[in-house]
């Protein structure tokens, strides 16, 4: 099992902060993932429409989209973080 972390809009949009799912075996990188994310229904692919606005950490690394995901035990989305 893998914990997804969702943060910000991403965790308003789905209603949830978090989920623990069996990795699906063709999704082997971070995007992947989020392409799988999105058709899990209207609500992911709220939050995941945008994707290029997602960003992504696997076991707490930042990672891009053709990071490997293979054995993560957390992934993590939230928004691009700026400064202020």
């Amino acid at each position: 099992m893998t914990k997804l972390l969702y943060f910000a809009w991403l965790r308003e949009k789905l209603g949830t902060a978090e989920e623990e799912i069996d990795l699906p075996p063709a999704c082997k990188t971070v995007g992947e993932l989020i392409g799988w994310l999105q058709s899990r229904g209207p609500a992911y692919e709220a939050a995941f429409g945008q994707s290029k606005s997602v960003r992504c950490a696997v076991d707490q690394e930042f990672a891009r989209a053709d990071a490997a995901i293979a054995g993560a035990a957390e992934i993590a989305f939230f928004p691009p973080v700026t400064g202020g």
